[in-house]
């Protein structure tokens, strides 16, 4: 359920910076590369976390790779467990997929991305699930920073 208006940026944070939490079962893939492309993408401009319901061991390998491929190293990151802390302090709370187990709180700007999950696919089955991602990334950052002149 997205919202099309823009978020205060000091609702979450108390900072002139918009917060993004992007949250999936695992951790391991599709919320990590949305991560990694709002930390890229956004300059800066964005605090960016990522969660897992149920993370898991390692980020997966292909995912990994397709981002490699695009200039972003993901290599070092790790699956981090969902808290409520963590959706109190975002203003954006992306699901990809973990359904009920995702705490609601008013006030937040909730969106669900219907997303193929990567868990298990190689390279070659990730790279448009990627691609993907980064056009949502794209339009994300358009409606919660403000046009340059």
């Amino acid at each position: 359920m997205a919202n099309p208006t823009p978020v205060p940026a000091d609702t979450a944070t108390g900072t002139d910076k918009p917060s993004v939490l992007f949250v999936c079962v695992h951790n391991a893939g599709r919320s990590q590369m949305a991560a990694a492309f709002l930390t890229t993408l956004g300059d800066g401009r964005i605090e960016v976390r990522s969660a897992g319901s149920q993370p898991a061991d390692s980020i997966n390998p292909a995912a990994v790779e397709a981002m490699s491929e695009v200039g972003i190293d993901m290599s070092a990151e790790t699956p981090k467990v969902l808290t409520t802390e963590a959706v109190k302090a975002s203003d954006v709370v992306i699901t990809m997929g973990c359904g009920d187990e995702c705490p609601y709180f008013p006030g937040k700007r909730y969106e669900d991305w219907k997303l193929e999950d990567p868990a298990g696919k190689g390279v070659d089955s990730v790279r448009p699930i990627r691609d993907d991602i980064k056009g949502r990334v794209e339009a994300l950052i358009a409606s919660l920073l403000p046009a340059t002149a």
